[in-house]
């Protein structure tokens, strides 16, 4: 009698032998992940030490949780935490229906050039750096040659310094997110409906149902997994905000409202060498990244059924 143990892993050498081809396509993808990914890992130990460039990071003299409790202790500790999770909570509930509703409405249309040509301008942010979405959005704004303030001016409106003023940061930051990230988004929510039976339109259409009501009985129901499985990544992501486009838009007069973890670390660890301290706040950043992951894993298993695991 064969082990149960030996029959596995025949079997397993058998799926290997048969998706050799796929599996050679995926080691660019998982040599990334060790690279950049898990082998970095191995320097988060410097968030326990006092770290030194000279003395390497197994030379550092081990401090425990000296950096951390310096952190939590830290007058800006709360500051940084409401503006990182506003910033990202604000981004997930306004930027989360906008890639559904654009993929929907762009399935409704018939016209092949429109449809095309729609697909084509909300992608091509996605192909631009923050930097240059960034640059455009100042320029935008500028309160001497901005177009949206020579609007302002043309309609009798007295112009605005929005890039100075708190109240406008937030609402800049989530609407320059929804523009850049709608249209690569909606191209997984269009692949989803593709996905649908075709069958259970012409089964609609047949019993007399409006476009409208195929949306809502078929389209929506269809894309329910892709939207709970975007929706559980987005709430894992939601406090990892890149420091990049903020540290490009904010300025002294923003700190207050504009400052994450992220533009934190960089100043702390890039600019005041001090990475301990900075490895202790990023890691800090990620274990909450992490516990909301899984939050929004277990609440979407109970509420939906299905989660990423």
């Amino acid at each position: 009698m064969k082990k149960p143990n030996k029959g596995r892993l025949t079997e397993t050498l058998k799926h290997i032998r048969r998706d050799r081809e796929l599996l050679l396509l995926f080691i660019p993808c998982i040599l990334f992940y060790i690279i950049f990914r898990y082998g970095p890992l191995y320097g988060l130990i410097i968030a326990f030490k006092d770290y030194s460039v000279f003395s390497g990071v197994m030379g550092s003299d081990w401090v425990g949780l000296k950096h951390f409790i310096k952190f939590f202790s830290n007058q800006d500790f709360w500051m940084l935490f409401r503006n990182t999770l506003l910033l990202g909570f604000y981004t997930l509930i306004f930027g989360f229906p906008f890639p559904i509703l654009l993929a929907i409405l762009l399935n409704e249309v018939r016209t092949k050039w429109f449809k095309k040509s729609v697909q084509t301008l909300s992608y091509l942010p996605a192909f631009l750096s923050v930097v240059i979405i960034s640059s455009m959005i100042i320029d935008f704004l500028s309160p001497t040659n901005g177009l949206l303030n020579q609007l302002l001016a043309a309609f009798g409106f007295e112009k605005k310094y929005f890039l100075v003023d708190p109240a406008w940061f937030r609402p800049i930051y989530v609407i320059s997110e929804i523009w850049g990230t709608i249209g690569y988004e909606s191209i997984i929510y269009l692949a989803a409906i593709a996905g649908i039976n075709p069958t259970l339109y012409e089964a609609a259409r047949v019993d007399g149902a409006s476009r409208f009501h195929m949306i809502r009985h078929i389209t929506i129901p269809g894309l329910m997994p892709t939207m709970l499985i975007m929706f559980i990544l987005k709430t894992g992501s939601m406090i990892r905000i890149g420091y990049e486009k903020v540290l490009l838009l904010y300025n002294p007069m923003t700190y207050n409202v504009a400052d994450v973890f992220s533009t934190y670390v960089y100043r702390k660890g890039l600019l005041e060498s001090n990475y301990s301290y900075a490895a202790a706040v990023g890691m800090f950043e990620a274990l909450v990244a992490m516990t909301m992951l899984l939050g929004a894993n277990a609440i979407s298993r109970k509420i939906g059924g299905k989660g990423l695991w």
